[in-house]
């Protein structure tokens, strides 16, 4: 499998200003330029995308940050600033509880 594949596609003509603007800023080649924003882009749907099937219940937390490519820590920062709802509940808080006392752990 190749390590990279050229992909092509068609901009409107003020995203392609906007893109000129940020060479420009960064002093960027395009090639280079487009990489970072559409890496920024995918990281950024990849958090939202997996901040929503944890909140969903669909995925485990480790799950939804192992998928997104973050850290446990930065997943619950993510979800806890999104107000997404923690998939955790007085049953697991209980379990958890009496494996804590008995020494138990997982």
């Amino acid at each position: 499998m190749r390590k990279e594949q050229m992909v092509g596609t068609r901009l409107p003509e003020a995203l392609v200003r906007d893109l000129e603007a940020s060479e420009r800023i960064e002093q960027s080649d395009r090639s280079t330029t487009v990489r970072k924003l559409l890496q920024r882009a995918i990281q950024e749907w990849k958090l939202e995308y997996y901040g929503r099937q944890y909140g969903d219940g669909k995925v485990s937390l480790a799950r939804a940050a192992k998928e997104a490519g973050v850290t446990l820590w930065e997943m619950m920062d993510y979800t806890s600033t999104r107000r997404i709802a923690a998939q955790y509940d007085r049953g697991d808080f209980a379990r958890d509880l009496k494996r804590l006392s008995t020494g138990r752990a997982r």
